[in-house]
């Protein structure tokens, strides 16, 4: 029997939510590298590397209806409605990381024109 099936849903939620937090806690060290590069004057590699890194997770909540797709599979295993039910964060965080994230990465690509520009 395979382990996947022998878990219980509440295990199985639990290493959802582990694995949706550590990403998104690589994107956190991403979008901050990239707001500290941009600051910094320092447009490199490794810049548009992390713009490449966001290109694709947009594509990717694009493809799932702007959910992340652990999310959704998240949702199989727990009927809370909780906006942190798949993510060990605080709850407002939960609901305004997009809107957080976005103005990030907008503010991000506004000073990395400025810079390319000047």
């Amino acid at each position: 029997m395979s382990l996947c099936i022998s878990m219980g849903n509440e295990t199985k939620l639990r290493i959802i939510k582990i694995i949706h937090t550590v990403i998104w806690l690589f994107f956190n060290v991403v979008i901050f590298y990239m707001l500290y590069a941009v600051i910094a004057g320092k447009i490199d590699y490794w810049l548009w590397v992390g713009y490449g890194l966001f290109i694709l997770e947009g594509l990717t909540l694009l493809a799932f209806k702007f959910f992340c797709p652990l999310t959704v599979i998240a949702k199989r295993y727990s009927d809370s409605t909780e906006v942190n039910f798949d993510i060990y964060l605080p709850k407002w965080l939960a609901k305004y990381n997009k809107l957080i994230y976005s103005s990030i990465l907008g503010i991000i690509m506004i000073i990395t024109i400025y810079q390319l520009l000047k």
